[in-house]
């Protein structure tokens, strides 16, 4: 106990001190917000990477879809390595840098309202933002606390509160800039965390070989398996249709959430966003494939302690049962591990709500004057309203990890992403098509929410960002076409030229 007390004493006071150290460079609102749109390659790719990887899917979607499908989870880690993280990079990462700079937005709201000349359309997306980010953020302190009672026994609330104050304040002293380096910090953590804990685990099951032989001797009278015998180890699992249906959402969801697509805006230069992409992707392979792939093995620690009374499964304590055999030491890093995973997610999120909420809909709607010391004032308030708010909402969580992250990715990614992407290429879009994507994207995933037509808020969400990559594209080409004088001018930041070294650029003779 003393270990591992002492390991969180010196990990909440590097957090802190990271916090101090960022502060003098986080004096206005771009450098808090953006960094002042010079961070490095590294810091901007675990930045990314920690963003995307949280207790959510360490605790909540590894212990669920491990569960369902066995390894064959394993796919949806990769999956999020090479769509959520090398596509999202290659497709959207230097453009994104390029036209937010060029269009002096500093959030995704503020991107659609210049992109398409549209106020209501910045408005409408700050509220969006704010509105479902809340839901993702309880998701992450539910997956956090649960492993913190079972290695302490600590009580929910006081994990959710402290969890909360500690990142707080880190993010209100230092900005973008804080939290970028202490996910850095965090990011090492996750990767060298999840190894040790997956050669731990296959350890105490007598080796990867040994393991896999006890999941394929799991019976085929399990309704899982749908009569499949050897299911939970085969290469796609006994339900391939749901299982993309999972990858989909988990992976290219990441192209429609503000607090991902906000790592590209702060990004320093080209030769940044190569290194990025390969980092990020790595860092993915390993994180999000380890969780996934320990989340496969989850049907050999089948027990009492996973279930209610009713004999239903709680999916969030199957991989706490999995780490709860641990010696004391791997417990200690495996909470360190989720913490960080935990803490750079929630620091993202608490970041992008209330530096939209400040500069998308409070400036010059609510509050006309507003100088940069008051938007900053503004963005250091709501970070304290958007985790009070979010902390109340845990305590009280309206159902398990994987369905609040559900909701929230598909009604974020399922209203923006479409806009977001199509808008960085092509010139077409129109507001019409960027409404039909909002209206999609809210409309399937609440009504989905009340009438429950899609069983899974997963597959939901799912469905909402297809539809919205249809629908946008459809209206667009049916609707009067922008101004194009106005798409032009836009677009302009593409075509300037530049001046670049050999050993980047190929001249022709």
């Amino acid at each position: 106990m003393l270990a591992k007390i002492l390991m969180l004493l010196v990990f909440f006071g590097c957090m802190i001190a990271v916090g101090l150290y960022a502060r003098k460079g986080a004096s206005s609102t771009t450098d808090f917000v953006l960094g002042g749109r010079s961070v490095g390659p590294w810091l901007t790719a675990f930045a990314y990477g920690t963003s995307y990887f949280s207790a959510v899917v360490f605790v909540g979607y590894a212990g669920q879809f491990g569960w369902k499908y066995g390894l064959a989870s394993t796919w949806i880690g990769l999956g999020n390595a090479f769509i959520g993280s090398l596509l999202a990079w290659v497709l959207m990462g230097r453009r994104t840098r390029v036209m937010t700079h060029h269009l002096e937005a500093a959030t995704m709201p503020d991107f659609f309202g210049k992109r398409y000349d549209s106020k209501a359309l910045k408005i409408t997306a700050s509220v969006i933002a704010f509105v479902f980010l809340i839901q993702y953020t309880a998701s992450v302190y539910n997956g956090l606390s649960r492993l913190f009672g079972m290695a302490f026994d600590i009580p929910y609330a006081a994990c959710v509160i402290t969890m909360a104050v500690l990142t707080g304040v880190y993010v209100i002293m230092g900005g973008y800039l804080a939290t970028a380096i202490n996910d850095f910090i965090q990011g090492i953590i996750m990767l060298v965390g999840i190894v040790v804990v997956i050669l731990a685990v296959l350890s105490g099951q007598g080796g990867f070989m040994e393991a896999v032989r006890k999941l394929s001797e799991i019976p085929s009278d399990v309704p899982a398996t749908m009569g499949q015998q050897g299911a939970f180890a085969s290469f796609f699992g006994a339900d391939p249709v749901n299982l993309v249906g999972v990858i989909i959402l988990t992976s290219l969801g990441t192209w429609g959430l503000p607090q991902m697509v906000h790592k590209f805006y702060a990004i320093k230069s080209e030769k940044a966003i190569k290194t990025g992409t390969i980092v990020s992707t790595a860092f993915a392979i390993i994180v999000s494939g380890g969780c996934y792939f320990l989340g496969g093995f989850g049907r050999l620690f089948d027990s009492e302690a996973i279930y209610k009374a009713d004999g239903s499964i709680v999916y969030d304590a199957i991989v706490p049962t999995m780490l709860s055999t641990l010696p004391d030491i791997l417990i200690g890093i495996v909470i360190v591990l989720v913490l960080s995973a935990s803490m750079s997610t929630l620091s993202s999120l608490v970041l992008t709500s209330a530096s939209t909420l400040t500069l998308d809909f409070i400036k010059d709607n609510i509050v006309r004057k507003m100088d940069d010391k008051k938007q900053l004032l503004y963005i250091r308030v709501l970070i304290v309203f958007f985790i009070v708010i979010s902390v109340i909402l845990a305590l009280d969580p309206p159902t398990f990890i994987a369905q609040l992250m559900g909701i929230s990715w598909g009604a974020l990614a399922g209203a923006f992403l479409a806009p977001f992407l199509y808008g960085l290429y092509w010139k077409g879009v129109t507001k019409a098509g960027v409404w039909a994507s909002f209206i999609c994207g809210v409309g399937i995933t609440v009504a989905n929410m009340f009438f429950k037509f899609i069983e899974s808020p997963i597959n939901a969400g799912a469905l909402a960002m297809i539809a919205g990559l249809i629908v946008t594209p459809l209206v667009s080409l049916i609707t009067p076409k922008p101004d194009k004088k106005m798409v032009e001018e836009v677009f302009t930041c593409y075509d300037k030229p530049v001046h670049v070294s050999e050993k980047e650029y190929l001249k022709e003779d």
